[in-house]
């Protein structure tokens, strides 16, 4: 295994850089849909128990969505700073930052659980939740809650093996974890009896289970990268640049995530049938993305790598690789999915409803038109996390929902009269004004001044292998 990721490693940084990309992409793509299928599984059974099951789980998902993106932001720093010190050869310091990731990441994921466990009846009545859905909603969400630490660990594993070019291995993890939770949530939810709960309980077990796995491996001392309790110490020089990489990125992230809570909130004002909808459109647009994100994501590793290893040109040719593939897949994917019969068709997968399918199909087919702006926006927003330039993915991520998409919303539902499309619209248009910002910011060269200092070692990657 170690020759397999030294072997990446030379791919990455004097390689074909298009093997590069699918090497680390490809994995990526299948573990994303893996993660995906958690709630695609849950959306497909409680679509078969009842439309107001299905809302609950829609409305409050992104209020869990808040504190899995922040606690995200650690790991997200950690990849691209392990990225960093690998390619400048800095294999001690690398295995420090991923015992101080660790750290960092399960002593949030574990207080952060517990204060959300307290609070979920006050934020589901908040959200407007009344009757069952707000019954639901209340149990889903203090249950599902607990898979936090679970879920870090397999992010961390993520980050440490894609930082090191091992994509494969996390995506193995994964596909135990998501056929676990797709025997678990029939059994729970319809042999058992036990509705939303058993969707949320199922979810926890079937992360708790590769967690444990996760946290094993990365204990062994044979590899480069691994866990030690010497190590886990809290140094304060890691954890600035754990907070200067990460916390721009936790607070990006969970101000966005708090932007679709509100979205939801906005939905929700249409009923319980345009709120399925949102989710069963949101949830089917995602899988379509997902080599988008995944492309997104092998660009910050290559970036990372070849910046460590001072090598700037190599760094920005993978990004421009990276977006017009990502670009070129969502026009063509996109244009496929938004045809009527065939959005139609995927969404009538999910539910029953008429009135849903209806609402369901008519926003995959807008977002699906529109998705290909996603591709500039994963690719770019790899290149700044690739160099730490995280406060700029912040200020995108906020400006994006907060500005862009309830401007939006509020002019088609308010002068435009647009009813549930105006939040159909508000979405596509706050992705495409938001990518050719981000495109700009690439043009101004702001992303060459890498942020992170690393000791560049003169190692030849090539010479370790043999």
């Amino acid at each position: 295994m170690k020759a397999e990721k030294l072997q990446n490693q030379q791919l990455i940084l004097q390689g074909s850089m298009l093997h590069a990309i699918l090497v680390l992409a490809v994995p990526v793509v299948i573990n994303s849909f893996l993660q995906t299928m958690y709630n695609l599984t849950d959306t497909y059974w409680l679509g078969k128990i009842g439309t107001e099951q299905l809302a609950a789980i829609n409305l409050v998902t992104p209020v869990q969505n808040i504190i899995i993106n922040f606690g995200n932001g650690i790991t997200v720093a950690g990849s691209v700073l392990i990225a960093q010190y690998i390619g400048a050869g800095q294999k001690e310091d690398a295995r420090g930052m991923a015992n101080q990731i660790f750290s960092c990441a399960m002593i949030f994921a574990v207080v952060c659980a517990a204060v959300c466990f307290l609070a979920t009846p006050g934020i589901v009545g908040w959200m407007g939740a009344e009757g069952e859905t707000y019954l639901y909603a209340n149990t889903y969400l203090r249950t599902v809650i607990w898979d936090m630490p679970f879920l870090y660990m397999v992010n961390l594993f993520s980050a440490v093996h894609q930082a090191q070019g091992d994509t494969v291995r996390p995506m193995l993890l994964n596909l135990g974890g998501i056929s676990l939770n797709m025997l678990l949530d029939p059994l729970f939810m319809v042999v058992l009896n036990l509705g939303v709960f058993g969707a949320a309980s199922a979810t926890v077990l079937a992360k708790f289970v590769p967690a444990v796995v996760a946290f094993f491996l990365l204990c062994n001392p044979s590899r480069e990268v691994s866990l030690n309790p010497r190590y886990m110490k809290f140094e304060k020089e890691k954890l600035k640049l754990i907070l200067k990489i990460g916390l721009p990125t936790a607070i990006g992230g969970s101000t966005m995530q708090l932007g679709f809570v509100l979205m939801s909130k906005n939905v929700y004002v249409y009923g319980t049938q345009a709120m399925a909808a949102y989710g069963i459109g949101n949830k089917v647009n995602g899988l379509i993305t997902l080599p988008s994100n995944a492309i997104g994501s092998a660009t910050a590793t290559i970036v990372g790598q070849n910046m460590g290893a001072e090598q700037v040109d190599r760094a920005e040719k993978g990004y421009r690789m990276s977006m017009w593939i990502c670009v070129a897949f969502l026009f063509i994917g996109g244009m496929i999915l938004s045809r009527d019969f065939i959005s139609t068709a995927i969404v009538s997968i999910f539910s029953e409803d008429a009135r849903v399918i209806e609402m369901a199909a008519d926003f995959l087919s807008i977002m699906a038109f529109w998705c290909f702006t996603n591709g500039v926006y994963n690719a770019t927003s790899g290149l700044f996390q690739g160099t730490g330039h995280t406060e700029v993915t912040m200020a995108i991520d906020a400006t994006r929902l907060w500005v862009f998409r309830f401007l939006t919303l509020w002019f088609c539902g308010t002068v435009l009269h647009m009813g549930v499309r105006s939040v159909w619209y508000s979405v596509v248009i706050s992705n495409g004004i938001s990518s050719v910002i981000l495109y700009i910011l690439y043009r101004t060269g702001l992303w060459k001044k890498s942020k992170i200092k690393t000791n560049k070692k003169d190692v030849l990657v090539n010479a370790e292998v043999s």
